[in-house]
Protein backbone atom coordinates (compact mmCIF):
# COMPACT_ATOMS: atom_id res chain seq x y z
CA UNK A 1 0.00 0.00 0.00
CA UNK A 2 1.64 2.95 -1.22
CA UNK A 3 1.58 6.50 0.61
CA UNK A 4 -0.14 9.80 -0.54
CA UNK A 5 0.20 13.19 -0.53
CA UNK A 6 -2.93 15.03 1.00
CA UNK A 7 -5.04 17.51 -1.08
CA UNK A 8 -7.21 19.86 0.22
CA UNK A 9 -10.72 19.98 -0.82
CA UNK A 10 -11.00 23.60 -1.85
CA UNK A 11 -14.79 24.10 0.04
CA UNK A 12 -13.26 23.17 3.19
CA UNK A 13 -10.35 25.34 3.03
CA UNK A 14 -12.38 28.67 1.39
CA UNK A 15 -14.56 28.97 4.31
CA UNK A 16 -11.93 29.33 6.94
CA UNK A 17 -10.67 33.28 8.43
CA UNK A 18 -7.97 33.93 10.18
CA UNK A 19 -10.13 35.48 13.18
CA UNK A 20 -11.92 32.04 13.49
CA UNK A 21 -9.56 29.41 12.26
CA UNK A 22 -6.25 30.35 13.69
CA UNK A 23 -6.95 32.56 16.53
CA UNK A 24 -3.88 32.31 18.57
CA UNK A 25 -1.88 33.86 15.48
CA UNK A 26 -4.70 37.12 15.15
CA UNK A 27 -3.87 37.45 18.50
CA UNK A 28 -0.34 37.88 17.60
CA UNK A 29 -0.47 40.21 14.71
CA UNK A 30 0.62 43.62 14.41
CA UNK A 31 1.07 45.97 11.65
CA UNK A 32 4.62 45.88 9.92
CA UNK A 33 5.77 41.89 10.57
CA UNK A 34 7.05 39.87 8.22
CA UNK A 35 4.78 36.37 8.03
CA UNK A 36 5.98 32.78 6.53
CA UNK A 37 2.06 30.71 6.21
CA UNK A 38 3.20 27.16 5.92
CA UNK A 39 0.75 25.23 3.94
CA UNK A 40 -1.70 28.18 2.70
CA UNK A 41 -3.79 26.19 0.61
CA UNK A 42 -6.25 28.92 -1.18
CA UNK A 43 -5.13 31.53 0.66
CA UNK A 44 -7.97 32.04 2.89
CA UNK A 45 -6.65 32.70 6.10
CA UNK A 46 -3.19 33.98 4.49
CA UNK A 47 -5.13 37.21 2.93
CA UNK A 48 -6.51 37.97 6.22
CA UNK A 49 -2.70 37.52 8.16
CA UNK A 50 -1.82 40.25 5.26
CA UNK A 51 -5.04 42.52 5.99
CA UNK A 52 -3.74 42.67 10.09
CA UNK A 53 0.40 43.11 9.52
CA UNK A 54 -0.84 45.95 7.45
CA UNK A 55 1.17 47.70 4.10
CA UNK A 56 4.26 47.96 6.22
CA UNK A 57 4.49 44.00 6.51
CA UNK A 58 4.58 41.83 3.87
CA UNK A 59 3.18 37.70 4.25
CA UNK A 60 4.21 34.84 1.99
CA UNK A 61 1.94 31.94 1.86
CA UNK A 62 3.58 28.87 0.42
CA UNK A 63 2.43 25.36 -0.31
CA UNK A 64 3.21 22.34 -2.24
CA UNK A 65 0.30 22.50 -4.43
CA UNK A 66 0.01 23.91 -7.77
CA UNK A 67 -3.73 24.00 -8.07
CA UNK A 68 -4.52 25.39 -4.84
CA UNK A 69 -1.97 27.99 -4.97
CA UNK A 70 -3.38 29.23 -8.61
CA UNK A 71 -6.56 29.28 -6.70
CA UNK A 72 -4.93 31.70 -4.20
CA UNK A 73 -2.86 34.17 -6.49
CA UNK A 74 -6.50 34.85 -8.63
CA UNK A 75 -8.04 35.48 -5.43
CA UNK A 76 -6.33 37.74 -3.57
CA UNK A 77 -3.85 39.33 -6.61
CA UNK A 78 -4.74 42.21 -5.52
CA UNK A 79 -3.19 42.15 -2.11
CA UNK A 80 0.06 43.89 -2.57
CA UNK A 81 1.85 43.12 0.29
CA UNK A 82 1.20 39.32 -0.31
CA UNK A 83 3.12 36.47 -2.47
CA UNK A 84 2.18 32.74 -3.17
CA UNK A 85 5.13 30.28 -3.62
CA UNK A 86 5.14 26.67 -4.49
CA UNK A 87 7.51 25.12 -1.74
CA UNK A 88 7.58 22.22 -0.21
CA UNK A 89 8.36 23.03 3.96
CA UNK A 90 10.26 19.74 4.47
CA UNK A 91 13.36 21.06 1.59
CA UNK A 92 12.65 24.76 2.53
CA UNK A 93 15.74 26.97 2.55
CA UNK A 94 14.56 29.99 3.77
CA UNK A 95 17.10 31.61 6.56
CA UNK A 96 15.90 33.76 9.30
CA UNK A 97 13.68 36.01 7.26
CA UNK A 98 10.40 36.19 8.93
CA UNK A 99 9.02 37.76 12.25
CA UNK A 100 6.24 34.75 12.38
CA UNK A 101 6.40 31.48 10.65
CA UNK A 102 2.86 29.69 11.30
CA UNK A 103 1.50 26.60 10.08
CA UNK A 104 -2.46 25.63 10.06
CA UNK A 105 -3.64 22.44 10.15
CA UNK A 106 -0.86 21.03 7.90
CA UNK A 107 1.68 18.96 10.38
CA UNK A 108 -1.01 16.63 10.30
CA UNK A 109 -0.19 15.92 6.76
CA UNK A 110 3.31 15.64 6.90
CA UNK A 111 5.11 12.15 7.61
CA UNK A 112 8.22 14.19 9.12
CA UNK A 113 6.37 16.89 11.12
CA UNK A 114 9.78 17.33 13.20
CA UNK A 115 12.11 17.87 10.30
CA UNK A 116 9.25 20.71 8.86
CA UNK A 117 9.20 22.20 12.38
CA UNK A 118 12.90 22.98 12.28
CA UNK A 119 12.95 23.91 8.79
CA UNK A 120 9.83 26.59 9.76
CA UNK A 121 12.79 27.90 12.89
CA UNK A 122 15.42 28.21 10.71
CA UNK A 123 13.21 30.42 8.76
CA UNK A 124 12.43 32.91 11.47
CA UNK A 125 14.25 35.59 13.02
CA UNK A 126 16.01 35.51 15.68
CA UNK A 127 13.46 35.66 18.47
CA UNK A 128 10.65 35.25 16.10
CA UNK A 129 7.43 33.26 16.47
CA UNK A 130 6.57 29.93 14.98
CA UNK A 131 2.90 29.23 15.89
CA UNK A 132 1.44 25.87 14.75
CA UNK A 133 -2.15 24.84 15.02
CA UNK A 134 -3.20 21.17 15.19
CA UNK A 135 -5.80 18.74 15.48
CA UNK A 136 -6.04 15.51 17.70
CA UNK A 137 -8.09 13.76 15.14
CA UNK A 138 -8.58 10.78 17.35
CA UNK A 139 -9.63 12.72 19.60
CA UNK A 140 -12.88 14.58 18.04
CA UNK A 141 -16.25 13.91 19.06
CA UNK A 142 -19.85 14.03 18.34
CA UNK A 143 -23.28 13.96 20.23
CA UNK A 144 -24.64 12.32 20.88
CA UNK A 145 -22.76 9.36 19.11
CA UNK A 146 -23.24 8.97 15.63
CA UNK A 147 -24.67 6.48 13.46
CA UNK A 148 -22.55 3.08 12.86
CA UNK A 149 -21.86 3.94 9.24
CA UNK A 150 -20.15 6.96 9.72
CA UNK A 151 -18.35 5.74 12.73
CA UNK A 152 -17.18 2.66 10.33
CA UNK A 153 -16.06 5.48 7.96
CA UNK A 154 -14.16 7.73 10.84
CA UNK A 155 -12.07 4.83 12.15
CA UNK A 156 -11.26 4.11 8.30
CA UNK A 157 -10.17 7.57 8.09
CA UNK A 158 -7.76 7.02 11.05
CA UNK A 159 -6.76 3.93 10.03
CA UNK A 160 -6.03 5.49 6.53
CA UNK A 161 -3.92 8.42 8.05
CA UNK A 162 -1.83 6.39 10.56
CA UNK A 163 -0.92 4.04 7.39
CA UNK A 164 0.45 7.31 5.81
CA UNK A 165 2.52 8.17 8.54
CA UNK A 166 0.18 10.75 9.69
CA UNK A 167 -0.18 11.12 13.74
CA UNK A 168 -3.56 11.49 14.56
CA UNK A 169 -2.91 13.09 18.20
CA UNK A 170 -0.12 15.53 17.02
CA UNK A 171 -1.75 18.25 18.40
CA UNK A 172 -0.60 16.46 21.95
CA UNK A 173 2.86 16.19 20.83
CA UNK A 174 3.50 19.48 18.82
CA UNK A 175 4.61 20.79 22.49
CA UNK A 176 7.35 18.48 23.20
CA UNK A 177 8.37 18.99 19.39
CA UNK A 178 8.75 22.02 19.85
CA UNK A 179 10.97 22.03 23.16
CA UNK A 180 13.25 19.09 21.10
CA UNK A 181 13.78 21.74 18.01
CA UNK A 182 15.36 24.04 20.59
CA UNK A 183 12.36 26.76 20.32
CA UNK A 184 11.83 28.31 23.89
CA UNK A 185 8.48 29.91 25.63
CA UNK A 186 6.58 27.53 24.75
CA UNK A 187 3.02 28.26 24.93
CA UNK A 188 0.19 25.79 24.45
CA UNK A 189 -3.40 27.53 24.02
CA UNK A 190 -6.78 24.99 23.95
CA UNK A 191 -8.42 25.98 20.47
CA UNK A 192 -10.91 23.53 19.90
CA UNK A 193 -13.58 23.93 16.76
CA UNK A 194 -16.79 23.60 18.52
CA UNK A 195 -20.28 23.15 16.66
CA UNK A 196 -23.60 23.89 18.77
CA UNK A 197 -26.94 23.03 17.40
CA UNK A 198 -28.79 26.29 17.24
CA UNK A 199 -25.73 28.55 16.88
CA UNK A 200 -24.70 30.11 14.01
CA UNK A 201 -22.58 28.40 11.34
CA UNK A 202 -23.80 24.90 12.72
CA UNK A 203 -24.73 23.60 9.09
CA UNK A 204 -21.84 24.85 7.82
CA UNK A 205 -19.15 23.66 9.96
CA UNK A 206 -20.93 20.13 10.40
CA UNK A 207 -20.88 19.85 6.24
CA UNK A 208 -17.40 19.10 6.62
CA UNK A 209 -17.87 15.39 6.65
CA UNK A 210 -20.23 14.86 3.77
CA UNK A 211 -16.84 17.33 1.77
CA UNK A 212 -14.55 14.46 3.37
CA UNK A 213 -16.64 11.63 2.23
CA UNK A 214 -17.08 12.24 -1.13
CA UNK A 215 -13.54 13.22 -1.68
CA UNK A 216 -11.38 11.65 0.87
CA UNK A 217 -13.66 8.92 1.37
CA UNK A 218 -12.97 7.70 -2.37
CA UNK A 219 -8.65 7.93 -1.86
CA UNK A 220 -9.49 5.92 1.84
CA UNK A 221 -11.46 3.60 -0.66
CA UNK A 222 -9.12 2.93 -2.69
CA UNK A 223 -6.46 2.57 -0.23
CA UNK A 224 -8.30 -0.46 1.08
CA UNK A 225 -9.37 0.37 3.96
CA UNK A 226 -13.10 0.77 2.95
CA UNK A 227 -15.49 -0.35 0.48
CA UNK A 228 -17.01 1.60 -1.85
CA UNK A 229 -20.74 0.40 -0.51
CA UNK A 230 -19.34 1.43 3.05
CA UNK A 231 -18.32 5.07 1.66
CA UNK A 232 -21.94 5.30 0.43
CA UNK A 233 -23.66 4.39 3.12
CA UNK A 234 -21.45 6.53 5.20
CA UNK A 235 -22.58 9.49 3.29
CA UNK A 236 -26.24 8.97 3.82
CA UNK A 237 -26.12 7.72 7.35
CA UNK A 238 -24.13 11.29 8.03
CA UNK A 239 -26.83 13.95 6.36
CA UNK A 240 -29.56 11.99 7.48
CA UNK A 241 -28.12 12.17 11.05
CA UNK A 242 -27.15 15.92 11.10
CA UNK A 243 -29.66 17.18 9.92
CA UNK A 244 -32.12 15.34 12.65
CA UNK A 245 -30.16 13.80 15.80
CA UNK A 246 -26.60 16.02 15.96
CA UNK A 247 -26.03 17.95 18.50
CA UNK A 248 -22.81 19.30 18.83
CA UNK A 249 -19.10 18.53 16.74
CA UNK A 250 -15.94 19.06 18.62
CA UNK A 251 -12.98 19.13 16.73
CA UNK A 252 -9.91 18.76 19.58
CA UNK A 253 -6.97 21.27 18.62
CA UNK A 254 -3.91 23.30 20.06
CA UNK A 255 -2.32 26.39 18.64
CA UNK A 256 0.98 25.66 20.04
CA UNK A 257 4.32 28.86 20.16
CA UNK A 258 7.72 29.12 20.73
CA UNK A 259 10.29 31.56 20.19
CA UNK A 260 13.01 31.08 17.80
CA UNK A 261 16.85 31.12 19.66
Amino acid sequence: MSRQIHTSDRRILDRRTLENDHRRLAAQLRPGLRVLDVGCGTGSITAGIAQAVGPSGYVVGMDRDPALLKLARDCHASVPNLRFEERDVLTLDIERRFDVVTAARTLQWIEKPELALSRMKAAAKPQGFIIVLEYNHARNSWEPEPPLAFRRFYAAFLEWRAANGWDNEIADRLSGMFAEAGLRQIEVHVEDEVARLGEPGFSDKTNIWGYVIETIGATITAAGHLTESERLAAGAAWEAWRHVEMKRQTFEARAVEGRAP
